[in-house]
């Protein structure tokens, strides 16, 4: 089912969702520019949760639990620290070394388990100060042999207008075995209004390599909606990692050069690292 996604202005997004969850459809988009041409799409949906609110989203629906099993879930050992412990207290504290107030309200964007499974390529905290206004992202970011990197990238003067937020960080943590480590990602991110989007555009010394990017609508977080979604893209999570391991099998087959994972001092993969503001070039 196709989606009507509204501008990509902020002024055109509606106000931040007042809500302890909701629920965002759309679509994931990847294209890769070269040594050879590939792309693919696919019909996904998000979850939106509020980390002060989780009870509150918990009783929303009876399909949906915290820490439990259900259709859907949300689980705080799948994310941050990954041992269970509060997600907000890591957040504070990975902004707190940057020098940032701790955030009035923090939401975290990203797929949930669906019949107990999981997996997030990448969630997004949007962290927004007393004012209502955002102050800082953080991409959580994961790789399929276990290991999970954050990005603590408070918002700089100029980084946040109408056209939504732009970013700039070096890579600091190998994702893909077919991208090097030679590489900057592009952050170009819509905050999560009537619509959300995620658009990351990855490139090397000698120009764009990887366009990555999520387009989403908001959906009321209730039963009806869940059970839609989940009849609309059955095993939601499922695909995902099942996408991720087939586009690798056709990147493999059109010859796209293999790079094994870095030393351990360059970003091993199997440790959960952090990067801050301060570690850009």
């Amino acid at each position: 089912m196709k989606k009507a996604f509204r501008s990509n202005r902020l002024s055109d997004n509606g106000p931040l969702p007042a809500c302890a969850a909701a629920l965002y459809s759309g679509e994931i988009m990847h294209a890769r520019m070269k040594p050879k041409e590939h792309r693919f799409t696919y019909s996904v949906f998000s979850l939106l949760l509020d980390l002060d609110r989780l009870d509150e989203a918990r009783r929303s629906s009876r399909l949906f639990s915290v820490n439990r099993f259900n259709l859907l879930s949300f689980h705080e050992k799948d994310h941050g620290p990954r041992d269970g412990s509060g997600l907000r207290t890591h957040i504070e504290d990975l902004l707190g070394r940057q020098g940032l107030a701790k955030p009035d309200r923090i939401l975290l964007l990203a797929y949930p388990r669906v019949l107990g499974y999981g997996f997030n390529p990448l969630s997004v905290y949007y962290a927004y100060g007393a004012d209502g206004q955002l102050s800082a992202l953080v991409y959580e970011v994961r790789n399929t042999f276990g290991g999970m990197h954050t990005y603590a990238l408070p918002l700089e003067p100029g980084q946040l207008s109408d056209a939504g937020v732009r970013q700039e960080q070096r890579k600091a943590f190998h994702v893909s075995p077919f991208i090097d480590m030679d590489q900057k990602y592009h952050f170009r991110m819509l905050p999560p209004g009537d619509a959300v989007r995620v658009r990351i555009l990855e490139k090397d010394p000698e120009g764009p390599l990887l366009s990555a990017t999520f387009s989403g609508v908001k959906l009321p977080f209730t039963s009806r909606y869940i059970l839609r979604e989940c009849l609309r893209i059955p095993f939601l999570t499922f695909k995902v990692m099942f996408a991720i391991h087939w586009e690798a099998v056709k990147l493999w087959r059109k010859h796209i050069p293999f790079h094994s994972a870095p030393a351990p001092d360059q970003g091993d993969h199997k440790d959960t690292r952090h990067t801050s503001l301060a570690s850009k070039s």
